[in-house]
């Protein structure tokens, strides 16, 4: 497959369309979901998945092969499950490690390369390509559409708590912080902290697309690139999303009113913590919280159309199933 020059921001793709896929499914989900929300009311069933066993690289080969979505030209879709690392430590069996295979299967003549990709605690898409300068333009067209304020990455989350106003947007400087023997992103405190390198302004736009008792799916479009700034900027409309076991602890709740906690100040909480009500609709224990995966899903991607064409192609992936059964037990509509 011959990687042919494309003009800044245009090169070929089909018309727009979504899709569903081999993950979209209940059987392509189970070989790596860390847990199911069982139909039975009553329990949580745990599955093995990637956090319980090390998978080999031609099984996650395997795995990826048949998690594409979407193929053309020189670019490939996928849809990935929560808890799947994209990029790691050498040595680690992650996406990044097993492109070579993946890229012999699909039949490139040079490697696939990651371009835009969900983080490993969120599942949805990841896109990569197999020309040097599509990934270019690639790049290049996702930092002008931050830039310009015309978010083409779009992530759904279910979060506990309804954001108000119920659309907005959050910007705010964080901070990559080493506490607590980890790397939190937490809010810069003084205008000096802002110029420091691992300090960054950033933004995300938010709008309630459901809500239902104290619960809510909503649209996230981040308009910067600070991994893990989704789930801070969440935290900080006292909404933390579902299955986020390291930021909501800084919400509290007294008399049925949610506070912001000190950031300088050690999280107690192991796990997310909610009320009776919201884990009885769940048929979740509190012990059993710290199962519950993170419910943050890369739901689309926009991209520019061939030539002049106005628009963008649509990419999109349907959320797991452990998603889907949230939402039905939350009574929310995707």
């Amino acid at each position: 497959m011959s990687c042919r020059a494309i003009a800044p921001h245009r090169w070929w793709m089909s018309e727009s369309r979504g899709f569903g896929g081999p993950l979209g499914t209940l059987k392509g989900q189970k070989a790596w979901c860390q847990m199911f929300l069982q139909v039975a009311a009553s329990h949580l069933q745990a599955s093995k998945g990637l956090q319980d066993e090390k998978m080999s690289r031609v099984e996650l080969t395997n795995v990826l092969e048949e998690a594409v979505v979407q193929r053309e030209g020189p670019l490939v879709t996928l849809n990935k499950p929560q808890g799947l690392a994209v990029i790691g430590k050498a040595g680690d069996v992650t996406v990044h490690s097993v492109l070579p295979e993946l890229s012999q299967r699909l039949g490139f003549d040079q490697p696939l390369e990651v371009v835009k990709a969900a983080e490993k605690e969120s599942s949805g898409l990841v896109l990569l390509s197999g020309c040097p300068k599509t990934s270019e333009n690639l790049r290049s067209y996702f930092i002008w559409s931050q830039r310009a304020k015309r978010p083409a990455v779009t992530y759904r989350a279910i979060t506990v708590g309804i954001p108000n106003p119920s659309e907005g947007e959050v910007k705010t400087a964080l901070k990559l912080e080493q506490k607590w023997g980890q790397k939190w992103l937490l809010p810069a405190e003084d205008s000096l902290c802002r110029n420091q390198d691992d300090t960054k302004t950033t933004m995300s736009w938010y709008r309630v697309l459901d809500s239902k008792r104290d619960c809510a799916l909503v649209q996230l479009q981040p308009l910067s690139a600070f991994s893990g700034q989704l789930l801070v900027h969440m935290m900080l409309k006292l909404c933390p999303v579902l299955g986020d076991h390291k930021y909501s602890a800084f919400v509290g709740t007294a008399l049925g009113q949610r506070f912001l906690l000190s950031p300088n100040v050690m999280p107690q909480k192991q796990h997310q913590v909610l009320d009776e009500h919201l884990l009885h609709r769940l048929h979740f224990t509190q012990q059993q919280m710290s199962l519950v995966p993170l419910h943050l899903h890369l739901h689309q991607l926009l991209l520019p159309k061939k030539g002049l064409k106005p628009g963008h192609n649509v990419l999109t992936a349907p959320p797991p199933p452990f998603f889907v059964q949230t939402l039905e037990r939350l009574q929310l509509r995707f």
